[in-house]
């Protein structure tokens, strides 16, 4: 039977037999949609969640029913590496769908369990599915396509009022362990002084890179238009909360490495430190290994990545990105602008 496995992190093993039919029922809908711009994939994808093992499916509705857990993993999936190919050296310019079109796939059955898939126009040129692999250019960056430097601990698209409410991440490989981060809120260990000023709107928390133009392809005036948005909020500088929800037992909105504090607010100060100690302490590292699909609660857990040396020779760690959200209606008025486009 299917179990739950390490105590640390909950996590569901496919069995041999949910396996093979997880992978065939891939490989059948990749023969049946063109691309993901067959609008009828989208529509179609909670009916065909459903042919997902009963099991899996009964364990990503826990997680997210429950809504405690800021992670959780479906292992031993069945990832066909030389059907897959090598690790890219870049996600531009390669043709989609490509032949890991399956394992895409699969990510969205799993974000049709969850909610709805949504990918931005302003990061990887508005691709649903997002490529996570080392860039030689980028190997020193803050970006899920560095390799050298730690990718520090952060919320997804932090700064954005419609960032998604879960991340899938399905690693394709990954044959050096590379751990991916992740820490959830120990809330007792903050006085609760702290707490009010973490729940005001006292902080400003930037764009990241992976949003600029500099890492994006623009051919018009309208893709250029997109990144409007991005800029006002770097400009304007917009102060919020880091800590939101429940008094109780709070989310959290946090990207240090791209987060200021006004000078002249010591409190805020003090309370943005004493969060930082606070979640930094509490890290853990998950690795994802080939076959892997870690699951991210982007209101209650964080999640970066430990540095490592990559090859640059088509063996390097390779993972796959989906963003979800819960509810596609509440970003609708900035759909209706055009500032940002939501697939689904």
């Amino acid at each position: 039977m299917s179990n739950l496995t390490d105590q640390s992190t909950r996590s569901y093993t496919l069995t041999s037999d949910e396996a093979a039919a997880t992978a065939e029922l891939t490989l059948e809908l990749a023969a049946a949609y063109p691309s993901f711009g067959d609008p009828g994939l989208l529509r179609d994808l909670p009916r065909l969640a459903a042919r997902l093992p009963l099991g899996v499916q009964h364990f990503l509705r826990d997680f997210k029913l429950g809504d405690r857990h800021g992670h959780v993993v479906v292992r031993g999936h069945d990832f066909d590496q030389q059907r897959i190919g090598p690790t890219p050296e870049h996600w531009r310019d390669r043709h989609r769908p490509g032949p890991e079109f399956p394992e895409e796939l699969l990510l969205m059955l799993y974000s049709a369990l969850l909610g709805e898939p949504f990918g931005w126009a302003t990061q990887q040129d508005g691709h649903l599915v997002h490529d996570i692999f080392p860039i030689r250019q980028h190997e020193n960056d803050q970006l899920g396509m560095g390799s050298k430097e730690l990718l520090t601990w952060h919320t997804e698209d932090a700064f954005h009022p419609y960032r998604s409410d879960y991340l899938i991440l399905g690693a394709l490989r990954n044959p050096d362990h590379v751990p991916t981060t992740v820490g959830e809120l120990d809330l007792a260990s903050l006085s609760d002084e702290d707490v009010d000023i973490l729940f005001e709107p006292r902080f400003h928390i930037a764009p990241d890179e992976s949003h600029l133009p500099k890492n994006n392809t623009i051919t018009s005036e309208e893709e250029a238009a997109r990144f409007a948005t991005i800029q006002r909020m770097i400009d304007e500088r917009p102060l919020g909360p880091l800590l939101y929800g429940s008094r109780r037992d709070p989310y959290m909105r946090l990207d240090p490495y791209f987060t200021s504090v006004p000078e002249d607010d010591a409190e805020a100060r003090r309370a943005y430190d004493a969060l930082f100690k606070v979640v930094d302490a509490g890290m853990r590292e998950v690795v994802a290994d080939q076959g892997d699909v870690l699951f991210i609660d982007n209101h209650r857990a964080v999640h970066g990545r430990q540095p490592f040396q990559a090859r640059y020779d088509g063996t390097d760690r390779w993972l796959k990105r989906v963003c979800v959200t819960a509810d596609l209606r509440r970003s609708r008025p900035m759909r209706a602008t055009a500032e940002t486009r939501l697939l689904g």
